[in-house]
C-alpha cells in the first residue's frame, strides 16, 4: 500500500469545470533519481561466484523523462559474463504507466550488439511493479524481457522482495547461445533492512535456469544451465 499512496499523491490535480486554473507545483521543475536496485555478490553452489548489478536512473519532470540503465554479471574469478547499457526516453501514458523507447548496447557477451528498445513499465493490479521490454537487434533479431517484483512490508523497515524475470527470443542466435522461445527464467527472493530509506542491505536467494534450445546450446558450450546462488548486497537510491 505504501507504493499505491505514494503514486496516488503524485497524480496531477484536475481542475473542476468552471473553476479557476489551479497551478501544479512541480509542472516546470526538473528532478533526477538514481537507484541501485541490485548491487550484490552471488555465491553459487558450483563455485561460479559473481558480482551482479542493476542500476537505473532518470532526469526529467512528471511527464517526460530520460532514463539510463545498466545491468550485468562479473565472474569473481573470470571475465565479465554479461554487461549492457540502455538509454531511453519515457512519456507518462496513464496514471501508473510509462511508455518508453530508446537504445541498448551489449558490451558482453561477444560479439557486442546494439538494439532498439520499446518498453512499458509501471504498477500492475495488486501493486506488482512490472518492466516489459522488447528489443530489436541491429541484425533484426527480436527478443523480450519481462520483470515482475513485489515489496512485502514485514515491518516499516524489514521488507521481503520476491522477483521474477523471463527472457524470450524469436530467432536463434547461436553465437551468443540464445535459442528461440523462452530462453531463461530467474527467480529471486531478497530480504532487506532499510537503515534509512535510501540505504538497505539485504540477503537472499536467486535461481537462474536456461530452458529449451538455450539450455541445449549452453550445455554444448560446457557451461552451467542451472545456477542457484545465495546473494548479499545493498540497495540504495539518491
Amino acid at each position: 500500500m505504501y507504493r499505491f499512496w505514494t503514486a496516488l499523491l503524485c497524480l496531477p490535480v484536475t481542475n473542476l469545470p468552471g473553476a479557476e486554473p489551479y497551478p501544479t507545483p512541480h509542472a516546470d521543475r526538473i528532478f533526477s533519481y538514481i537507484q541501485a536496485e541490485q548491487s550484490e555478490f552471488r555465491f553459487a553452489q558450483r563455485g561460479a561466484d559473481t558480482y551482479s548489478w542493476d542500476v537505473r536512473g532518470w532526469i526529467g519532470g512528471d511527464y517526460n523523462r530520460l532514463w539510463f540503465k545498466t545491468q550485468g554479471d562479473d565472474l569473481l574469478d573470470g571475465p565479465v559474463e554479461t554487461a549492457e547499457v540502455q538509454l531511453r526516453y519515457s512519456r507518462l501514458g496513464t496514471a501508473f504507466w510509462e511508455l518508453a523507447m530508446g537504445v541498448r548496447y551489449d558490451l558482453e557477451p561477444e560479439p557486442s550488439r546494439g538494439f532498439a528498445v520499446f518498453a512499458a513499465h509501471g504498477l500492475a493490479p495488486f501493486l506488482y511493479e512490472v518492466d516489459a521490454d522488447a528489443f530489436i537487434s541491429e541484425d533484426g533479431d527480436v527478443s523480450a524481457r519481462l520483470e515482475v517484483e513485489d515489496s512485502i512490508f514485514i515491518t516499516q523497515r524489514l521488507i521481503l522482495q520476491p522477483a521474477l524475470e523471463l527472457d524470450f527470443a524469436v530467432q536463434e542466435v547461436e553465437e551468443i547461445g540464445i535459442g528461440p522461445g523462452l530462453s531463461q527464467v530467474e527467480l529471486g527472493l531478497r530480504l532487506r533492512y532499510e537503515i534509512v530509506r535510501e540505504i538497505a542491505p539485504y540477503v537472499g536467494f536467486v535461481w537462474e535456469r536456461k530452458v529449451g534450445r538455450t539450455a541445449d546450446l549452453t550445455r554444448r558450450r560446457g557451461e552451467d544451465f542451472d545456477v542457484p546462488a545465495f546473494v548479499a548486497g545493498v540497495r540504495f537510491w539518491f
